[in-house]
Order: structure tokens, then sequence, then C-alpha cells
């Protein structure tokens, strides 16, 4: 499996030819030389495409706002770290983003930039010799990262202009207007589909992790869950006078959700990912829930545990080794920077004990010593006071307590805690001398199967069940199998502590915590709430942190305490277009209530 990284690794060598690249790529005149010259080439031509593949990953990039954190610290999972700044992730939290202070080069620009770059490949990689096979199969891949984009700009912003296979040489001729919601979320489904037609169920080899049938049936699956979803579904969030079709279904659907379900089981039907259940590390000692933590980072541990550590990985973010995640969230001692944001205790108490038990309702839940009987996913999310963590393979104590300490609350945290999600275990508290792969899970199989249970649970209730390949699959068994891939006991009747006769209602909040625990930092957060429209509720108010007081006894004492105020606008269901934009046409209309 040394072929793993190869392609996407060549991403890296590829910068220096794709500098030049863009150079006539993003010009408002052709360079037709220089086409010629690239697309006449195989090896460039492939080159070409790999770059398309760099920015699959930005939006939910951790430090996505250039030094200044991402949709973490936008929404109600940490907190920002406070500058004298206005990056974007606090204009967010602050309920202050608008078309002119929101970032420039963002989703938009971003989108946009590879979406031509994808019209610009399909035009001219038949020029290129290489095998008919290969060529289809890239262009099937350039169609799929079209789709990608697309669907990234229609969850920020809604309906967007769909400039087709067009190639515009100005940006006069560029400017076109929206295009309704419900006609961007049919072309992204009809390229994923055309795209699917000619690429292969699975990759091996030097091929390893480029697009295939999954990654293009799996964000159907998300973009149909979006679409059937209560913002988006004939929600009449807009005004009276604004064009309600841009924002979403003007009408509702309960249809929609069966699409959802539909596109959800067509991935489920491959049979070919499945979420990892171990218990034991990579050296076979007992560790409940190591499978869940594999699962994140199944580059890292593919060459110790077997291939089968990426049966859940449908679409990931290749990337080489680094420090960049460990700067981002680690403690100051352990050379953190605090840019990735601070968990807020709000979400770290939601994980619940060990045989699945809210800590709401738990006599054992110990707030001072929170890792104890707890749902082994806890630990690999936050950094918390007393957990041990690796500095160069030796085992040291944090201590975020009051006091003296640089990882102290007040001083390194405003939450009293850090996140530790995506930090590798064996060099978890120092990577600047071990560094560690930055590759990270974009779909997750854990996402299809919540995709599933919430489609599933508003079309037809918790109760209902299909069978796939003779195996049962329900909204019980999907929340019961992650929390089996997390590590959390049984119990007697294997219910991990989900239980059975629950309302419509009670399923969806199951379904809901679920997707907010297991999904955390990975991008769902920030735009779950936001098609459920309830971030007026959860990220429209006072968010907190834990204080921890280390007695002379020995003992701790805790209390909790205000950590940040968190402010919500209308508005804020979606992202405002950049101002840059809107000001070069006027048939582009920015999003309701910004302006």
């Amino acid at each position: 499996m040394k072929g793993l990284f190869y392609f996407f690794l060549s991403i890296v060598g590829m910068w220096i030819f794709s500098s030049c690249a863009e150079d006539f790529l993003d010009e408002t005149e052709t360079k037709s030389l220089d086409r010629e010259a690239v697309f006449a080439d195989s090896t460039y031509t492939a080159g070409f495409l790999s770059q398309i593949y760099v920015d699959i990953g930005y939006d939910v990039h951790h430090n996505r706002y250039g030094g200044h954190g991402g949709l973490q610290t936008s929404s109600d999972e940490a907190a920002y770290k406070a500058n004298t700044g206005l990056s974007t992730d606090i204009l967010f939290a602050t309920g202050t983003v608008n078309p002119v202070a929101v970032e420039k080069n963002d989703v938009w620009r971003i989108a946009y930039r590879n979406i031509r770059r994808v019209n610009l490949f399909l035009k001219y990689a038949d020029n290129s010799r290489m095998d008919a096979k290969v060529k289809n199969e890239y262009k099937a891949e350039a169609r799929f990262l079209r789709a990608w984009y697309y669907a990234m700009l229609i969850r920020h912003y809604g309906g967007v202009p769909l400039i087709g296979d067009d190639l515009y040489e100005t940006v006069d001729e560029a400017r076109k207007a929206r295009n309704s919601y419900a006609d961007c979320v049919e072309y992204i489904v009809n390229e994923c589909k055309e795209a699917a037609k000619e690429l292969p169920s699975t990759r091996g080899g030097r091929n390893f992790g480029r697009i295939n049938k999954g990654i293009c049936y799996a964000t159907i699956s998300r973009v149909r869950l979006y679409a059937a979803s209560k913002l988006y579904n004939g929600s009449d969030f807009a005004p009276a006078d604004y064009p309600k079709e841009l924002v979403g279904y003007p009408e509702y659907s309960k249809e929609r959700w069966k699409e959802a379900i539909d596109a959800a089981l067509e991935v489920i039907k491959m049979q070919q990912y499945n979420v990892y259940v171990r218990n034991t590390d990579e050296n076979n000692n007992p560790y409940p829930g190591w499978g869940y933590y594999a699962q994140l980072l199944p580059s890292d541990y593919y060459t110790k545990v077997g291939i089968e550590v990426y049966n859940s990985t449908i679409f990931e973010r290749k990337r080489g080794s680094g420090q960049d995640t460990n700067f981002w969230f680690a403690p100051p001692s352990t050379g953190g920077n605090g840019i990735g944001g601070y968990i807020y205790y709000d979400l770290a108490k939601l994980f619940p004990m060990a045989d699945g038990t809210p800590t709401a309702e738990s006599n054992d839940y110990d707030p001072a010593n929170p890792a104890v009987n707890r749902d082994p996913r806890f630990r690999f999310t936050v950094t918390y006071d007393g957990c041990i963590m690796k500095d160069h393979y030796n085992d040291i104590e944090i201590n975020t307590s009051v006091g003296t300490s640089q990882d102290a609350i007040y001083r390194g945290t405003p939450t009293g805690l850090y996140t530790r999600k995506f930090l590798t275990l064996i060099s978890a508290a120092n990577q600047i001398g071990t560094g560690g792969p930055q590759s990270r899970p974009l779909i997750r199989y854990t996402e299809i199967l919540l995709n599933y249970a919430e489609a599933v649970n508003e079309y037809y209730g918790p109760n209902h069940k299909d069978e796939i390949g003779g195996q049962e699959i329900s909204p019980y068994i999907v929340l019961r199998k992650i929390r089996e891939c997390a590590g959390i006991e049984p119990g007697k009747n294997n219910t991990y502590g989900i239980k059975d006769n629950m309302t419509p209602q009670e399923m969806e909040e199951a379904i809901r915590l679920e997707r907010r625990l297991d999904l955390a930092f990975e991008g769902h957060r920030f735009f779950d709430v936001r098609r459920w429209m309830i971030a007026e509720e959860t990220d429209n108010k006072m968010m907190h942190g834990i204080e921890i007081t280390r007695n002379p006894d020995g003992t701790k004492s805790w209390r909790e305490i205000d950590a940040r105020q968190h402010v919500f606008r209308k508005a804020m269901y979606f992202y405002p277009i950049p101002y840059e934009e809107t000001v070069k046409s006027v048939d582009l209309l920015q999003n309701p209530y910004y302006e």
C-alpha cells in the first residue's frame, strides 16, 4: 500500500506546475499556447486535475480563516481565540458578519475558481495523449469535483449561478444571475450520477483515494438531506419581496425526505463501507473505542492494523505529515497556539457515560474528573484538566486548573478545556519533533448512516426498517451501531444507552445529539443548526467553560463559568455573498436580510 499517497502527494509536487497554470487559468485574456502545451502532455494533464483536488476540504479546514479558526469557532463547538482583528469566525460568533467584512478569498471565489478549472480541463483534456479509459475516468473525476464545489457553494449561499461548461475569458462575460436552489440541487445530483457511470466502485494501489462511485453517491446523500431539511424545504425563510426560490424550495414536500432516504440507501447498498469497531489499540492492548479514534486518522494506522481502518472513510482530504493540527488545538505547554479554538463545556458535558447514560442523569459523573466511566469519544475529543498526553513519547499531565500554568484557564484557555480531536495519541502533546499525517475525512460512513436515520424518522417514523443483503437497518440500529463503534458498553439488552419506543420527536433529538458528538469538529454542526433552523437558539446565548481548582488536600472543586456570548441574526442562516462579488453585477442578488 505504499502507493496509497502517491497520487495526492503528487499535488505537492504539482504546486510548481500549478503556479504557472494559474497564471493563464485566472487571467482574463486567453493564452492558448500555454493551454495547448499543458494539455498536450499527459503528465501535465493529470497534474492539472490534481490541482483541482487541493481545495476539496477548504470549507471545513480548521484554519479556514487564515490563522483565525474555521466553522468550529463560528458555531457553538468552540470558543474563538481572541485577537485584535475581525476574522470571519468572530463575526459569526458575535452576530456582526456582513458582506463587506466577510473574508474575501473564501468559498465563493475558491469554488468558482475550481469550477472554471474543471471547465478548462473538460474542454482541453481530449487533446492529451493518454489511454481512452484513463481519460474518461479523469473527465468523470473532474465532473464530480465540479459538483462537489457547487455543493460547497449551495450550503453556504443557497442558489448560485450555474455556468455549465462555459469558459468565461473576461469578468463581464462571467456575470450571471443566481439559479434557483432547486436547479442547483438537480444539477449537482445529475453531475454526480453521470460521473459515477464512468468510475469504479473501489480504488486501489496508486489510485487509492481518488473519486469513485461511493463518493459520488455519498455527496448526493448529503445534498438530498439538506434539500429536505426545514431551512430549504418550504420554510418561507425569505421576506415576501425576495425571490424565495433562490434560498430553497418555495413549497414543502415530504417526498424530499424519501429522496434523501433513497440517496443514503444507494451508498449503504454498495456494502462497501462500515463503521470501524475495534476495542484494542494497534498493539492489541484493550482500548475501548479505539476504532472510532483510528477511523478519524486512517492514514496514520493503515500500515499498522490493516486497510480495514479505512472502512468508514468515503472521501478524504489527503495531506502529508506536519504539525498544523497540534499548533491549532494543543495546549500552549505542548506547542499549541489556540487558533483552532477551545471546546466549550456545553459540548464536552454532552458526551454520555460509558453505559450510554446522559451525564445529567448519572450519579457517577464528576466534572472535575470527567473521563471516569465516560463515553470514549470524550477523551478523543476533549483535553481536560488532569488528562495524560504524550510529549515526545513521555507521559505528561495537563494542568488547566486555576493557577500559574500557561495552560490554565483564563491564561491559556477561556473554557478550561482544549480540543483534542484529530490529534494523534502517540504524539498528541508535541508534534513539533514527530509530526504526523494531516489527512482528514470529508465524508465518513457514519454521516451516511445518520443521514438515513434522520430521513427515515421524518418520512416513516422511528420504527421503520429496511433490509439490505439480509441485514436490517433502522434508526435504532444506526444509533446503536455508532455507539458500539464509539466503545460504549452494550448493556443488558445491547441498547448502548439508546432507549426503545421513542416518539419521532425523541428520535429526532437522539439523532441530532449523535451527529453533534460523533461528527464534532468535522464541519457539520455549523450547517446542521441552520438547516434545522435552530441556530437562533443554539448560537444566540452565553456559552460556557469549566473552572477547576486543585485544593491543598489533593481534591478538586469546580464550577461552570460564562465563556463567550454568542449572537445570532436571522440573516446568518446563510453566508453573505462578498460585496466585491455583488457589486460587479446588479443581477447577482445578495442573500436575505443583509441589505
